[in-house]
Protein backbone atom coordinates (compact mmCIF):
# COMPACT_ATOMS: atom_id res chain seq x y z
CA UNK A 1 0.00 0.00 0.00
CA UNK A 2 1.32 3.43 -0.90
CA UNK A 3 2.01 5.80 1.93
CA UNK A 4 -0.31 8.34 0.38
CA UNK A 5 -3.19 6.02 1.20
CA UNK A 6 -2.05 5.14 4.73
CA UNK A 7 -3.73 6.50 7.82
CA UNK A 8 -2.20 9.76 9.01
CA UNK A 9 -0.74 9.18 12.47
CA UNK A 10 -0.44 12.22 14.75
CA UNK A 11 2.79 12.84 16.60
CA UNK A 12 2.49 11.20 20.07
CA UNK A 13 3.38 13.11 23.21
CA UNK A 14 5.85 10.41 24.29
CA UNK A 15 9.31 10.83 22.76
CA UNK A 16 9.95 7.10 23.31
CA UNK A 17 7.06 6.22 20.99
CA UNK A 18 8.51 8.52 18.34
CA UNK A 19 11.92 6.87 18.72
CA UNK A 20 10.41 3.39 18.38
CA UNK A 21 8.54 4.51 15.26
CA UNK A 22 11.76 5.85 13.74
CA UNK A 23 13.56 2.58 14.52
CA UNK A 24 10.83 0.38 13.02
CA UNK A 25 9.90 2.42 9.96
CA UNK A 26 12.97 4.45 9.06
CA UNK A 27 15.86 2.27 10.25
CA UNK A 28 17.16 4.46 13.06
CA UNK A 29 20.04 2.55 14.64
CA UNK A 30 20.59 0.49 11.47
CA UNK A 31 21.25 3.15 8.85
CA UNK A 32 24.48 4.88 9.83
CA UNK A 33 23.43 8.22 8.34
CA UNK A 34 20.31 8.58 10.50
CA UNK A 35 20.80 9.91 14.00
CA UNK A 36 19.12 11.34 17.07
CA UNK A 37 20.51 13.75 19.68
CA UNK A 38 18.82 13.51 23.07
CA UNK A 39 18.74 16.49 25.43
CA UNK A 40 17.20 17.51 28.74
CA UNK A 41 15.67 20.97 28.60
CA UNK A 42 14.02 22.20 31.82
CA UNK A 43 13.78 18.55 32.95
CA UNK A 44 11.90 17.53 29.80
CA UNK A 45 13.18 15.17 27.12
CA UNK A 46 13.96 16.81 23.81
CA UNK A 47 15.11 14.80 20.79
CA UNK A 48 16.64 16.09 17.55
CA UNK A 49 16.45 13.82 14.49
CA UNK A 50 18.75 14.39 11.52
CA UNK A 51 20.27 12.76 8.46
CA UNK A 52 24.03 13.05 8.06
CA UNK A 53 25.24 14.32 4.71
CA UNK A 54 22.10 16.33 4.00
CA UNK A 55 22.39 18.77 6.93
CA UNK A 56 24.82 21.54 7.72
CA UNK A 57 26.47 20.32 10.94
CA UNK A 58 27.52 23.81 12.02
CA UNK A 59 23.91 24.99 12.25
CA UNK A 60 22.90 21.89 14.21
CA UNK A 61 25.64 22.53 16.77
CA UNK A 62 24.59 26.17 17.13
CA UNK A 63 20.96 25.18 17.68
CA UNK A 64 21.92 22.59 20.28
CA UNK A 65 23.98 25.22 22.12
CA UNK A 66 20.93 27.51 22.21
CA UNK A 67 18.72 24.76 23.59
CA UNK A 68 21.24 23.72 26.25
CA UNK A 69 21.60 27.31 27.46
CA UNK A 70 17.88 27.40 28.24
CA UNK A 71 18.65 25.41 31.42
CA UNK A 72 20.91 28.19 32.66
CA UNK A 73 18.72 31.20 31.99
CA UNK A 74 15.04 30.20 32.06
CA UNK A 75 12.54 29.02 34.66
CA UNK A 76 10.89 25.65 34.59
CA UNK A 77 7.39 27.13 34.78
CA UNK A 78 7.61 28.62 31.27
CA UNK A 79 5.88 27.16 28.20
CA UNK A 80 8.72 25.00 26.92
CA UNK A 81 7.26 24.64 23.39
CA UNK A 82 7.10 28.41 22.80
CA UNK A 83 10.48 28.83 24.46
CA UNK A 84 12.19 26.31 22.17
CA UNK A 85 10.34 27.69 19.15
CA UNK A 86 11.77 31.14 19.83
CA UNK A 87 15.26 29.82 20.55
CA UNK A 88 15.59 27.99 17.23
CA UNK A 89 17.63 30.64 15.46
CA UNK A 90 16.79 29.86 11.88
CA UNK A 91 14.83 31.59 9.14
CA UNK A 92 12.68 28.50 8.51
CA UNK A 93 11.03 26.81 11.49
CA UNK A 94 7.88 24.83 10.64
CA UNK A 95 5.45 23.18 13.11
CA UNK A 96 4.42 19.66 12.05
CA UNK A 97 1.72 17.37 13.41
CA UNK A 98 2.00 14.06 11.51
CA UNK A 99 4.57 11.27 11.87
CA UNK A 100 4.84 10.66 8.14
CA UNK A 101 5.55 14.35 7.63
CA UNK A 102 8.26 14.13 10.30
CA UNK A 103 9.90 11.24 8.44
CA UNK A 104 9.74 12.98 5.06
CA UNK A 105 11.35 16.13 6.41
CA UNK A 106 14.17 14.26 8.14
CA UNK A 107 14.93 12.27 4.99
CA UNK A 108 14.91 15.46 2.92
CA UNK A 109 17.68 16.98 5.06
CA UNK A 110 15.83 19.01 7.67
CA UNK A 111 16.21 18.43 11.40
CA UNK A 112 13.12 17.79 13.52
CA UNK A 113 12.89 18.71 17.21
CA UNK A 114 10.36 16.73 19.28
CA UNK A 115 9.44 17.72 22.84
CA UNK A 116 8.10 15.46 25.58
CA UNK A 117 4.45 16.13 26.30
CA UNK A 118 3.88 18.00 23.02
CA UNK A 119 2.07 16.59 19.97
CA UNK A 120 3.66 19.18 17.71
CA UNK A 121 7.24 18.92 16.47
CA UNK A 122 9.42 21.62 14.96
CA UNK A 123 11.19 21.18 11.61
CA UNK A 124 14.24 23.38 11.01
CA UNK A 125 15.60 23.81 7.51
CA UNK A 126 19.37 23.30 7.73
CA UNK A 127 19.73 21.44 4.44
CA UNK A 128 23.11 21.42 2.75
CA UNK A 129 22.98 19.05 -0.18
CA UNK A 130 26.22 17.71 -1.65
CA UNK A 131 26.91 19.08 -5.11
CA UNK A 132 29.12 21.17 -7.33
CA UNK A 133 29.22 24.92 -7.78
CA UNK A 134 27.61 26.58 -10.82
CA UNK A 135 29.76 26.41 -13.94
CA UNK A 136 29.30 26.82 -17.68
CA UNK A 137 27.51 23.86 -19.32
CA UNK A 138 29.67 21.89 -21.73
CA UNK A 139 26.95 21.64 -24.37
CA UNK A 140 25.92 25.32 -24.35
CA UNK A 141 29.16 27.26 -24.36
CA UNK A 142 29.26 30.86 -25.56
CA UNK A 143 32.12 33.19 -26.55
CA UNK A 144 30.64 36.01 -24.45
CA UNK A 145 28.14 35.63 -21.69
CA UNK A 146 27.65 34.29 -18.20
CA UNK A 147 29.60 31.24 -17.11
CA UNK A 148 27.16 30.03 -14.45
CA UNK A 149 24.87 27.14 -15.20
CA UNK A 150 22.37 24.99 -13.38
CA UNK A 151 23.55 22.31 -10.97
CA UNK A 152 21.92 19.33 -9.25
CA UNK A 153 20.54 21.45 -6.40
CA UNK A 154 17.03 22.82 -7.05
CA UNK A 155 17.50 25.59 -4.47
CA UNK A 156 20.55 26.91 -6.30
CA UNK A 157 18.79 26.61 -9.66
CA UNK A 158 15.78 28.66 -8.60
CA UNK A 159 18.12 31.19 -6.97
CA UNK A 160 20.04 31.58 -10.26
CA UNK A 161 16.74 32.32 -11.98
CA UNK A 162 15.47 34.74 -9.36
CA UNK A 163 18.77 36.58 -9.49
CA UNK A 164 17.93 37.44 -13.10
CA UNK A 165 14.19 38.09 -12.59
CA UNK A 166 13.62 40.12 -9.43
CA UNK A 167 9.90 40.39 -9.98
CA UNK A 168 7.38 39.91 -7.21
CA UNK A 169 5.20 38.02 -9.69
CA UNK A 170 7.79 35.27 -10.30
CA UNK A 171 6.45 32.03 -8.84
CA UNK A 172 8.05 28.67 -8.01
CA UNK A 173 5.46 26.05 -7.09
CA UNK A 174 6.93 23.00 -5.37
CA UNK A 175 5.50 19.50 -5.88
CA UNK A 176 6.89 16.22 -4.50
CA UNK A 177 7.08 13.37 -7.01
CA UNK A 178 7.84 9.71 -6.33
CA UNK A 179 6.37 7.45 -3.69
CA UNK A 180 9.81 6.55 -2.38
CA UNK A 181 12.14 9.23 -3.76
CA UNK A 182 9.88 12.20 -2.94
CA UNK A 183 11.84 14.34 -5.36
CA UNK A 184 11.21 18.08 -5.33
CA UNK A 185 9.85 19.37 -8.64
CA UNK A 186 9.18 23.09 -9.10
CA UNK A 187 7.16 24.96 -11.73
CA UNK A 188 8.58 28.41 -12.49
CA UNK A 189 6.57 31.12 -14.25
CA UNK A 190 5.48 34.74 -14.22
CA UNK A 191 2.03 34.92 -12.64
CA UNK A 192 0.72 37.74 -14.84
CA UNK A 193 2.21 36.37 -18.09
CA UNK A 194 2.07 32.56 -18.23
CA UNK A 195 -0.92 30.81 -19.76
CA UNK A 196 -3.23 29.60 -16.92
CA UNK A 197 -4.44 26.63 -18.98
CA UNK A 198 -0.88 25.40 -19.49
CA UNK A 199 -0.16 25.82 -15.79
CA UNK A 200 -3.24 23.78 -14.86
CA UNK A 201 -2.23 21.02 -17.29
CA UNK A 202 1.30 20.84 -15.90
CA UNK A 203 0.12 20.83 -12.28
CA UNK A 204 -2.38 18.09 -13.01
CA UNK A 205 0.08 15.93 -14.95
CA UNK A 206 2.90 16.25 -12.40
CA UNK A 207 0.66 15.58 -9.41
CA UNK A 208 -0.78 12.53 -11.19
CA UNK A 209 2.63 10.86 -11.54
CA UNK A 210 2.54 7.55 -9.69
CA UNK A 211 5.99 5.96 -9.54
CA UNK A 212 8.45 4.75 -6.91
CA UNK A 213 11.03 7.37 -7.79
CA UNK A 214 12.52 9.49 -10.53
CA UNK A 215 16.29 8.91 -10.26
CA UNK A 216 16.65 10.05 -13.89
CA UNK A 217 15.12 13.37 -12.94
CA UNK A 218 13.68 15.68 -15.56
CA UNK A 219 13.70 13.07 -18.33
CA UNK A 220 11.31 10.88 -16.32
CA UNK A 221 9.08 13.90 -15.71
CA UNK A 222 9.01 14.57 -19.45
CA UNK A 223 7.97 11.01 -20.27
CA UNK A 224 5.03 11.25 -17.88
CA UNK A 225 3.73 14.68 -18.91
CA UNK A 226 4.37 14.50 -22.67
CA UNK A 227 3.73 10.81 -23.47
CA UNK A 228 6.01 10.99 -26.49
CA UNK A 229 6.07 7.28 -27.26
CA UNK A 230 8.40 6.29 -30.11
CA UNK A 231 8.43 9.74 -31.68
CA UNK A 232 12.15 10.69 -31.93
CA UNK A 233 11.59 14.44 -32.19
CA UNK A 234 11.86 16.27 -28.84
CA UNK A 235 8.61 17.74 -27.56
CA UNK A 236 10.22 19.90 -24.85
CA UNK A 237 13.51 21.75 -24.72
CA UNK A 238 16.22 21.27 -22.12
CA UNK A 239 18.71 23.89 -21.06
CA UNK A 240 21.45 24.09 -18.44
CA UNK A 241 21.90 27.84 -18.81
CA UNK A 242 20.22 30.08 -16.25
CA UNK A 243 20.08 33.03 -18.65
CA UNK A 244 18.28 30.95 -21.29
CA UNK A 245 15.71 29.76 -18.75
CA UNK A 246 15.14 33.32 -17.50
CA UNK A 247 14.70 34.61 -21.05
CA UNK A 248 12.02 32.00 -21.74
CA UNK A 249 10.20 32.79 -18.49
CA UNK A 250 10.06 36.44 -19.54
CA UNK A 251 8.61 35.37 -22.89
CA UNK A 252 5.78 33.54 -21.11
CA UNK A 253 7.09 29.98 -21.05
CA UNK A 254 6.78 27.71 -18.03
CA UNK A 255 9.96 26.10 -16.68
CA UNK A 256 10.05 22.78 -14.80
CA UNK A 257 12.89 22.35 -12.30
CA UNK A 258 13.71 18.92 -10.91
CA UNK A 259 15.99 18.33 -7.95
CA UNK A 260 19.13 16.29 -8.78
CA UNK A 261 18.94 17.42 -12.44
CA UNK A 262 21.32 20.10 -13.81
CA UNK A 263 18.94 20.92 -16.65
CA UNK A 264 15.41 22.33 -16.73
CA UNK A 265 12.47 21.70 -19.04
CA UNK A 266 11.07 24.57 -21.13
CA UNK A 267 7.40 24.36 -22.15
CA UNK A 268 5.83 24.85 -24.59
CA UNK A 269 8.40 24.62 -27.37
CA UNK A 270 8.38 24.29 -31.14
CA UNK A 271 10.90 22.93 -33.64
CA UNK A 272 12.49 26.35 -33.97
CA UNK A 273 13.09 26.66 -30.24
CA UNK A 274 15.48 23.71 -30.55
CA UNK A 275 17.62 25.44 -33.18
CA UNK A 276 18.23 28.65 -31.22
CA UNK A 277 21.38 29.23 -29.20
CA UNK A 278 22.37 31.81 -26.60
CA UNK A 279 25.34 32.84 -28.78
CA UNK A 280 22.93 34.51 -31.23
CA UNK A 281 21.73 36.91 -28.54
CA UNK A 282 25.22 37.70 -27.23
CA UNK A 283 26.26 39.18 -30.59
CA UNK A 284 24.95 42.10 -32.66
CA UNK A 285 21.73 41.48 -34.65
CA UNK A 286 23.67 41.16 -37.93
CA UNK A 287 26.18 38.72 -36.45
CA UNK A 288 23.43 36.82 -34.66
CA UNK A 289 21.46 36.48 -37.91
CA UNK A 290 24.57 35.24 -39.74
CA UNK A 291 25.23 32.63 -37.03
CA UNK A 292 21.59 31.58 -37.14
CA UNK A 293 21.54 31.11 -40.92
CA UNK A 294 24.80 29.17 -40.77
CA UNK A 295 23.27 26.90 -38.18
CA UNK A 296 20.15 26.40 -40.30
CA UNK A 297 22.36 25.41 -43.22
CA UNK A 298 24.21 22.91 -41.07
CA UNK A 299 20.95 21.38 -39.82
CA UNK A 300 19.61 21.04 -43.37
CA UNK A 301 22.89 19.41 -44.41
CA UNK A 302 22.64 16.95 -41.53
CA UNK A 303 19.24 15.77 -42.83
CA UNK A 304 19.33 16.05 -46.62
CA UNK A 305 22.97 15.98 -47.78
CA UNK A 306 23.55 12.22 -47.65
CA UNK A 307 20.15 11.19 -49.14
CA UNK A 308 20.57 13.72 -51.98
CA UNK A 309 24.13 12.63 -52.76
CA UNK A 310 23.05 8.99 -52.73
CA UNK A 311 20.19 9.84 -55.11
CA UNK A 312 22.59 11.56 -57.54
CA UNK A 313 24.96 8.59 -57.36
CA UNK A 314 22.18 6.16 -58.19
CA UNK A 315 20.65 8.39 -60.87
CA UNK A 316 23.44 10.51 -62.43
CA UNK A 317 21.04 11.80 -65.09
CA UNK A 318 19.48 14.10 -62.47
CA UNK A 319 22.70 16.11 -62.23
CA UNK A 320 23.23 19.17 -64.45
CA UNK A 321 26.33 19.00 -66.61
CA UNK A 322 28.18 21.65 -64.60
CA UNK A 323 28.08 19.55 -61.42
CA UNK A 324 28.26 16.15 -63.07
CA UNK A 325 31.52 15.51 -61.21
CA UNK A 326 29.54 14.78 -58.03
CA UNK A 327 29.68 11.10 -57.28
CA UNK A 328 32.29 8.43 -56.55
CA UNK A 329 35.24 8.41 -58.92
CA UNK A 330 36.27 4.93 -57.86
CA UNK A 331 34.41 1.62 -58.01
CA UNK A 332 34.19 -0.70 -55.03
CA UNK A 333 32.54 -4.02 -54.34
CA UNK A 334 30.50 -2.57 -51.49
CA UNK A 335 27.30 -0.67 -52.43
CA UNK A 336 27.47 3.06 -51.74
CA UNK A 337 24.41 2.98 -49.47
CA UNK A 338 26.11 0.36 -47.28
CA UNK A 339 29.23 2.52 -47.13
CA UNK A 340 27.18 5.54 -46.08
CA UNK A 341 25.38 3.64 -43.34
CA UNK A 342 28.60 2.08 -42.03
CA UNK A 343 30.40 5.43 -42.01
CA UNK A 344 27.43 7.12 -40.34
CA UNK A 345 27.35 4.52 -37.61
CA UNK A 346 31.12 4.81 -37.33
CA UNK A 347 30.79 8.49 -36.45
CA UNK A 348 28.14 7.57 -33.89
CA UNK A 349 30.53 5.00 -32.39
CA UNK A 350 33.20 7.69 -32.14
CA UNK A 351 30.78 10.09 -30.45
CA UNK A 352 29.77 7.50 -27.88
CA UNK A 353 33.39 6.51 -27.30
CA UNK A 354 34.37 10.15 -26.80
CA UNK A 355 31.70 10.52 -24.12
CA UNK A 356 32.87 7.46 -22.19
CA UNK A 357 36.61 8.00 -22.71
CA UNK A 358 38.56 9.88 -20.02
CA UNK A 359 39.42 13.39 -21.18
CA UNK A 360 43.23 12.89 -21.40
CA UNK A 361 42.66 9.94 -23.78
CA UNK A 362 39.85 11.40 -25.91
CA UNK A 363 42.18 13.56 -28.03
CA UNK A 364 44.44 10.62 -28.82
CA UNK A 365 41.42 8.48 -29.64
CA UNK A 366 40.11 11.13 -32.05
CA UNK A 367 43.44 11.29 -33.87
CA UNK A 368 43.57 7.52 -34.20
CA UNK A 369 40.01 7.38 -35.51
CA UNK A 370 40.37 10.27 -37.96
CA UNK A 371 43.85 9.52 -39.34
CA UNK A 372 44.36 5.79 -39.10
CA UNK A 373 40.90 4.24 -39.35
CA UNK A 374 39.58 6.64 -42.01
CA UNK A 375 42.65 6.51 -44.22
CA UNK A 376 43.15 2.77 -43.91
CA UNK A 377 39.46 2.15 -44.69
CA UNK A 378 39.93 4.09 -47.93
CA UNK A 379 43.20 2.36 -48.79
CA UNK A 380 41.75 -1.15 -48.42
CA UNK A 381 38.73 -0.24 -50.51
CA UNK A 382 36.10 -0.33 -47.78
CA UNK A 383 35.08 3.29 -48.43
CA UNK A 384 35.52 5.66 -51.33
CA UNK A 385 36.89 9.11 -50.37
CA UNK A 386 33.64 10.88 -51.28
CA UNK A 387 31.72 8.83 -48.72
CA UNK A 388 34.04 9.96 -45.93
CA UNK A 389 33.73 13.57 -47.09
CA UNK A 390 29.94 13.74 -47.21
CA UNK A 391 29.41 11.73 -44.04
CA UNK A 392 31.82 14.07 -42.23
CA UNK A 393 29.97 17.16 -43.49
CA UNK A 394 26.63 15.67 -42.41
CA UNK A 395 28.13 14.79 -39.02
CA UNK A 396 29.36 18.35 -38.56
CA UNK A 397 25.84 19.55 -39.40
CA UNK A 398 24.51 17.28 -36.65
CA UNK A 399 26.93 18.79 -34.13
CA UNK A 400 25.84 22.32 -35.08
CA UNK A 401 22.33 21.52 -33.83
CA UNK A 402 22.04 23.19 -30.37
CA UNK A 403 19.59 20.56 -29.12
CA UNK A 404 21.22 17.17 -28.68
CA UNK A 405 17.83 15.45 -28.82
CA UNK A 406 16.94 17.13 -32.13
CA UNK A 407 20.35 16.24 -33.57
CA UNK A 408 19.77 12.54 -32.87
CA UNK A 409 16.22 12.76 -34.28
CA UNK A 410 17.57 14.34 -37.47
CA UNK A 411 20.09 11.52 -37.78
CA UNK A 412 17.30 8.94 -37.56
CA UNK A 413 15.35 10.84 -40.23
CA UNK A 414 18.48 10.88 -42.43
CA UNK A 415 18.94 7.11 -42.14
CA UNK A 416 15.31 6.50 -43.05
CA UNK A 417 15.59 8.75 -46.10
CA UNK A 418 18.78 6.99 -47.25
CA UNK A 419 17.09 3.59 -47.02
CA UNK A 420 14.07 4.86 -48.99
CA UNK A 421 16.33 6.34 -51.66
CA UNK A 422 18.27 3.08 -51.91
CA UNK A 423 15.03 1.12 -52.36
CA UNK A 424 12.91 3.45 -54.51
CA UNK A 425 15.31 6.11 -55.84
CA UNK A 426 13.62 9.44 -56.71
CA UNK A 427 10.08 8.43 -55.59
CA UNK A 428 11.55 7.24 -52.30
CA UNK A 429 13.22 10.60 -51.67
CA UNK A 430 10.15 12.65 -52.62
CA UNK A 431 7.58 10.53 -50.79
CA UNK A 432 9.81 10.01 -47.74
CA UNK A 433 10.62 13.72 -47.40
CA UNK A 434 6.94 14.63 -47.80
CA UNK A 435 5.76 12.11 -45.20
CA UNK A 436 8.38 13.23 -42.69
CA UNK A 437 7.46 16.87 -43.23
CA UNK A 438 3.75 16.09 -42.74
CA UNK A 439 4.58 14.04 -39.63
CA UNK A 440 6.46 16.95 -38.05
CA UNK A 441 3.80 19.48 -39.08
CA UNK A 442 1.02 17.44 -37.46
CA UNK A 443 2.87 17.17 -34.14
CA UNK A 444 1.57 19.13 -31.17
CA UNK A 445 3.07 19.53 -27.72
CA UNK A 446 0.75 20.92 -25.02
CA UNK A 447 -1.65 21.93 -27.80
CA UNK A 448 1.16 23.89 -29.48
CA UNK A 449 1.83 23.38 -33.24
CA UNK A 450 5.35 22.00 -33.55
CA UNK A 451 6.24 23.89 -36.73
CA UNK A 452 4.91 27.31 -35.69
CA UNK A 453 5.38 30.00 -37.02
CA UNK A 454 5.96 28.33 -40.41
CA UNK A 455 2.76 26.27 -40.15
CA UNK A 456 0.37 27.74 -39.19
CA UNK A 457 2.09 30.68 -40.83
CA UNK A 458 2.54 33.86 -38.83
CA UNK A 459 4.57 36.50 -40.72
CA UNK A 460 5.88 38.42 -37.69
CA UNK A 461 6.85 35.30 -35.82
CA UNK A 462 8.48 33.80 -38.91
CA UNK A 463 10.56 36.93 -39.46
CA UNK A 464 11.82 36.69 -35.88
CA UNK A 465 12.94 33.13 -36.67
CA UNK A 466 14.80 34.20 -39.81
CA UNK A 467 16.26 37.46 -38.45
CA UNK A 468 17.62 38.07 -34.99
CA UNK A 469 15.95 41.34 -34.08
CA UNK A 470 17.37 43.80 -31.59
CA UNK A 471 15.81 43.58 -28.14
CA UNK A 472 14.47 47.21 -28.20
CA UNK A 473 12.45 46.28 -31.28
CA UNK A 474 10.95 43.13 -29.75
CA UNK A 475 7.84 44.64 -28.22
CA UNK A 476 5.59 41.58 -28.16
CA UNK A 477 5.91 38.17 -26.60
CA UNK A 478 5.46 35.16 -28.91
CA UNK A 479 1.77 34.44 -29.40
CA UNK A 480 2.39 30.69 -29.34
CA UNK A 481 2.79 30.73 -25.53
CA UNK A 482 -0.61 32.47 -25.18
CA UNK A 483 0.69 35.12 -22.76
CA UNK A 484 -1.77 36.97 -20.57
CA UNK A 485 0.30 40.12 -21.13
CA UNK A 486 1.57 40.29 -24.71
CA UNK A 487 3.72 43.40 -24.30
CA UNK A 488 7.32 42.85 -23.21
CA UNK A 489 7.73 46.62 -23.09
CA UNK A 490 5.23 49.45 -23.54
CA UNK A 491 4.44 50.35 -27.17
CA UNK A 492 6.85 53.02 -28.36
CA UNK A 493 9.32 52.37 -25.53
CA UNK A 494 13.05 52.68 -26.25
CA UNK A 495 12.31 54.55 -29.47
CA UNK A 496 13.18 58.16 -30.20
Amino acid sequence: MSRSNEQKWPIPESVNEIENYMKQRVGLGISFDLGVRKLKVLKKDVQIYYCNGLCDTRYIIELIEELVQINDHEKQTLDIYKLIYNRLLNQSVQPIHQLDELVDLVLSGQIVVVIEGENTALAVDVRSYPGRSPQEPDTEKVVRGSRDGFVENIILNTALTRRRIRDERLRFEMIKVGERSKTDVAIGYLEDVADPDLLNILRKEIKAIQVDGIPMGDKTIEEFIVKQGWNPFPMVRYTERADVAAAHILEGHVIIYCDTSPSVIITPTTFFHHVQHAEEFRESPAMGTFVRWTRFLGILASILLLPLWLLFVMEPSLLPEKIAFIGPNEQTNIPVVVQLILADFGIEFLRMAAIHTPTPLSTAMGLIAAVLIGQIAIDVGLFVPEVILYVAVAGIGTFTTPSYELGVANKIARLILMILVALFHTPGFIVGSTLMFLFVVRMRAFNTPYFWPFLPFEPKGFMQILVRRAIPGSLLRPSIVRPRNRFRQPPGANRK
